[in-house]
């Protein structure tokens, strides 16, 4: 008898293959890793001379954050919409794009060259428009039933970095207008990459991150409303309000941004309220968990330290300076977030079968409570030092953030290459496994 043909369901779907995703994400996470450590490399050595700190801060907010965010946004907006997930070869060059844009940047400026600050300011642009398309185009199917709060939040974000890294590149470029400009464009540039991009994408990430890491049930909460529209205004607003000399403007999207810091804080308070009990793997979990909740608490007092000069004096050239809001911002808010993210995400998402993953989970847990007190201890010297003018508490404190962020890297780096060496496994006894 022939065979009949074997009739599909209708609306059945073929599954979603996500290994590629993965791999990628993984690697994306790596690079981040990387330009994380030549941050810290640039900031312990003061290399740039006179830019260390720019050079500092731009190899960890444009390089490492932004290549992190170009692994995981798509990532993330992707599984949580249950859609297939862009190419790899797109989400290879967008992370590309950014990382050597990022790295271009870094040695066109410190080195004098501009035409390769521009091709770099360039390629990060292409990267942005990317990695925009990676995460919200598969998302365009699921348009008509309604878009949720975190890929509106991603995109409001992506908008901004755009126009922050334009005006940059503009003026890297020479363009007369925006150069004549600068000093009101200067805080509007910042605003918008800072505040309006960088811290905007981890709080909306947080919204889900946070209770998984947790091990609460991630439910709707009135606090990550308050903190997304807050942040997601604010920035904004800030950052038009000195481009046209608004004080009222400035004021009204300070405000906002201290309302969302304050929300996001509270959301971060209750997760931890709602976290479950774990009852393996207890250092991965504590260090994982006590880093998001201790990030959002160190970016409202970046914010508190950002608005004040604006509150008190208003769209001036004088109420942005990035020397105050640096640390807590970037060491406490963006790269605490950034450790924690890859440390929860490697053992789910690395190479290695359920064996592996458990062996990086330990790995990744070694000393959890030690390295998170030096992290957090070593930003208060800092940020302590830096008010009182003391050198030796702001050197101490550079010491023990720079201690737990190498050991972090080298704990990174060993499950990654030791955790998955072949054989393993048959050498270790399935107790210990």
């Amino acid at each position: 008898m022939r065979a009949l043909p074997v009739i599909e369901p209708t609306g059945a779907r073929a599954p979603i293959r996500r290994g590629a995703d993965r791999r990628v994400t993984f690697a994306g996470l790596a690079t981040a890793a990387i330009l994380l450590g030549l941050a810290g490399a640039a900031a312990v050595l003061r290399l740039g001379g006179g830019q260390a700190t720019w050079l500092a801060l731009h190899l960890a907010l444009a390089g490492a954050a932004t290549t992190a965010i170009a692994s995981l946004m798509p990532f993330f907006t992707t599984a949580l919409a249950r859609v297939a997930p862009a190419r790899p070869v797109a989400r290879i060059v967008a992370i590309v794009c950014i990382a050597g844009g990022a790295l271009a940047v870094a040695g066109g400026v410190a080195g004098g060259a501009r035409a390769l600050a521009v091709a770099g300011g360039t390629a990060y642009l292409v990267g942005l428009v990317l990695t925009a398309a990676n995460a919200l185009l598969p998302l365009r199917s699921t348009l008509g039933v309604g878009l949720r709060a975190v890929p509106l939040a991603y995109g409001a974000a992506l908008g901004c970095v755009t126009a922050g890294a334009a005006l940059a590149t503009a003026m890297v470029a020479g363009w007369q207008p925006v150069i004549a400009s600068w000093a009101v464009l200067k805080p509007a540039h910042a605003w918008l990459n800072v505040f309006g991009f960088l811290s905007v994408v981890i709080a909306a990430t947080l919204i889900h991150l946070a209770p998984t890491v947790a091990g609460a049930r991630i439910r709707r909460r009135r606090s990550a409303s308050f903190a997304l529209i807050g942040l997601v205004a604010g920035a904004p607003i800030v950052a038009i309000g000195f481009a046209s000399g608004s004080d009222g403007l400035a004021r009204t999207g300070a405000t906002l941004e201290l309302v969302g810091a304050a929300a996001l804080v509270a959301h971060a308070i209750g997760v931890q309220r709602d976290r479950g009990r774990w009852t393996g793997d207890a250092g991965w979990h504590r260090f994982t968990g006590l880093g998001l909740l201790a990030a959002p608490v160190w970016f409202i007092v970046a914010v508190v330290i950002a608005t004040e000069p604006i509150l008190r004096a208003g769209a001036t050239p004088a109420a942005w300076s990035v020397g105050p809001v640096a640390a807590p911002l970037a060491v406490g808010w963006v790269a605490q977030v950034l450790i924690g993210s890859w440390s929860h995400l490697l053992p789910a998402i690395g190479p290695g079968d359920q064996a592996v993953h458990a062996r990086q989970r330990r790995r990744l847990g070694t000393a959890a409570v030690p390295r998170w007190v030096m992290w957090n201890g070593g930003l208060a010297l800092v940020v302590m030092g830096g008010a009182s003018r003391s050198d030796t508490a702001g050197a101490f404190g550079t010491v023990a953030v720079a201690g737990s962020l190498f050991v972090a890297l080298g704990l990174l780096l060993a499950s990654i290459v030791v955790d998955t060496r072949p054989g393993l496994t048959r050498r270790l006894s399935p107790e210990r496994i």
